[in-house]
């Protein structure tokens, strides 16, 4: 019977991450041809190849890219079968997503109260739009995320923690009705998949109106600044504008209270391992409350 240990995942897994064999090696702290010969040999294994060359790098197969769900996976339980068998402490690697906006404003307190307590967990930290954070979940690419509704994803579990104020940005001087007439031109916002800009475009389209174009960007920092320029018209947590050196070259425009608020929420796979388990323990409501107002 063809086994697979657990040795080679955690190299294949870091090959992948790292998008080579030089790069795995020095993370690994391996030499070089130990890794490709570690690699070659689980490939014999599968009978399949798992990495194509693209580049000066290396790029998953078909192949490759399922494997790396199944590895997630059964690394993350050898992990939790550990943590399990020293009493349930957290330790280890711990995957985190999160919305660009709540990782600048709304993480920075929680995390260093979860690294105050459990500082033998290392918390690697992403950020993309709700979308595709539903995904990386679904896909046991990370452990959980926080995403902002909207969102349809009833095999996961979710904990409300944030309630945040959309708010319309316009070019500086900018009326209601010219904010109203640049939206139906030029929109600022997230790729395809951001809940914020989901809301934008259906209270567009129920107002009769849609952007002719839509400026994607990567950052909030961008789209102030264009906004800023005059080039279009942005929505935004109203925390997140007040955290940018652009707060004050832009005009505000209410929404309505149906798009204008909005709840963030942690999601996650059940069940929950021990390293989740502790950051649902100070993510309470409450507690974020009390760490809101020590702020």
């Amino acid at each position: 019977m063809r086994t697979l240990d657990l040795e080679s995942l955690a190299i294949f897994r870091a090959v992948v991450a790292e998008g080579g064999v030089l790069r795995a090696a020095a993370r690994l702290n391996r030499v070089q041809s130990n890794v490709t010969t570690r690699i070659r040999q689980l490939e014999e294994r599968l009978g399949v190849a798992l990495f194509r060359r693209q580049g000066r790098g290396l790029a998953l197969t078909a192949e490759g890219q399922r494997l790396l769900s199944y590895a997630e996976r059964l690394l993350r339980l050898s992990d939790e079968a550990v943590q399990a068998l020293r009493g349930g402490r957290p330790l280890g690697r711990f995957r985190l997503g999160s919305l660009e906006s709540a990782a600048g404003v709304r993480l920075p307190p929680l995390l260093a109260r979860y690294h105050a307590l459990h500082p033998e967990v290392t918390v690697e930290l992403s950020t993309a739009p709700t979308g595709a954070l539903i995904q990386k979940v679904q896909k046991f690419e990370i452990d959980a995320a926080f995403v902002s509704e909207p969102f349809f994803a009833p095999e996961l579990e979710n904990l409300p923690l944030f309630e945040e104020e959309l708010i319309l940005i316009a070019p500086p001087g900018a009326s209601p009705e010219t904010a109203m007439r640049l939206a139906g031109q030029t929109v600022i916002a997230f790729a395809q998949g951001c809940s914020y800009r989901r809301r934008l475009e259906e209270w567009l389209s129920g107002a009769g109106t849609a952007p002719e174009r839509i400026l994607e960007f990567a950052s909030y920092h961008a789209m102030a600044a264009c906004v800023a320029a005059g080039a279009g018209v942005a929505i935004l947590p109203l925390a997140v504008l007040e955290s940018l050196p652009a707060r004050d070259q832009v005009s505000r425009h209410a929404l309505p209270p149906a798009i204008a608020r909005s709840r963030t929420h942690l999601v996650w796979r059940a069940p929950a391992s021990p390293a989740l388990d502790a950051l649902l323990e100070i993510a309470k409501p409450e507690a974020l409350e009390r760490l809101q107002d020590s702020g």
